[in-house]
């Protein structure tokens, strides 16, 4: 380990970004989803490891300490892992601070974690298409893609990255919209990613993994039209709370109770009703 290695440990360690994630654990831990609290103590050591093995990642996060804990926020939010092909760090450069912050990638991982976790979809499918696959979808006729791979090629065989599609299929098997992008809608996303066109071009994952952010590109636009989890269980909750509350019985009205007959107690002579009443021997009387 290099001296500098050692002095950027001790700064994580001690007082820099990765102490910052420790004082903010109660933070993390209150925003999280159920089932990420229980390892938070693992996603916040993840984080600082991050930060030890890459000094630019560190140098961004001291640079602007307030973006990096709202950055991490997000992640911890939406339960995905800091630094995975759930969520990216990725160094970027601010024109106005004229200094390096760090901003928040999600990966395609995480766009497909959210889904199932919102229970809607029993899978997701996010694939890519090369210049050699057959690949066959007619919107309108086809309920999914045709897809096939020569799998005796090897992937500099099968050519360059040509399509890229992604759909669902639901709990009751119905299949989702499908998605389906080429090289075009994949350029005009990349046009609009912060972290490709700024400072550090070659720390985006745009160039660190070109076809991981293609399966990105699909799988964020099919969430729009496939349920992801907060979205979800808010509906979810919110239906079950209107079942509840038809099923609940009527108030109890106030004020003081009725009381109860007593049979003890004659009957008003005025309610009295005019009746004939007929003996054994079948004869009328009044």
């Amino acid at each position: 380990m290099t001296g500098q290695t050692i002095g950027n440990a001790v700064a994580v360690r001690d007082n820099g970004p990765g102490a910052l994630v420790a004082q903010h654990r109660a933070d993390l831990e209150l925003v999280m989803p159920s089932h990420l609290q229980k390892r938070v103590g693992a996603w916040i050591r993840t984080t600082q490891g991050l930060l030890r093995r890459d000094e630019k990642l560190l140098e961004a996060a001291q640079n602007d300490p307030g973006q990096f804990m709202s950055v991490l926020l997000d992640a911890a939010r939406l339960g995905l892992e800091p630094g995975t092909e759930q969520y990216h760090l990725v160094p970027r450069w601010n024109r106005k601070k004229r200094c390096t912050e760090i901003t928040g990638v999600r990966g395609y991982q995480g766009e497909i974690e959210l889904m199932y976790r919102a229970g809607a979809v029993s899978s997701v499918i996010v694939e890519v298409a090369r210049e050699k696959d057959q690949f066959e979808y007619e919107p309108g006729i086809d309920e999914r893609p045709r897809h096939k791979v020569d799998w005796d090629l090897d992937l500099e065989q099968r050519g360059g990255l040509r399509l890229v599609y992604a759909y669902a299929v639901m709990k009751d098997g119905a299949t989702s919209k499908v998605v389906v992008l080429n090289r075009g809608h994949i350029a005009k996303a990349r046009a609009k990613s912060d972290s490709a066109n700024g400072k550090y071009p070659e720390r985006s994952p745009w160039a660190t993994d070109e076809e991981a952010m293609w399966l990105k590109t699909a799988a964020h636009r099919l969430t729009k039209w496939v349920p992801t989890s907060a979205e979800y269980i808010r509906e979810q909750l919110r239906a079950k709370a209107d079942v509840n509350a038809e099923r609940q019985p009527a108030p109890l009205p106030t004020g003081p109770l009725p009381q109860p007959f007593d049979s003890s107690e004659p009957d008003d002579e005025d309610d009295a009703i005019d009746a004939e009443f007929v003996d054994d021997e079948g004869e009328v009387r009044s």
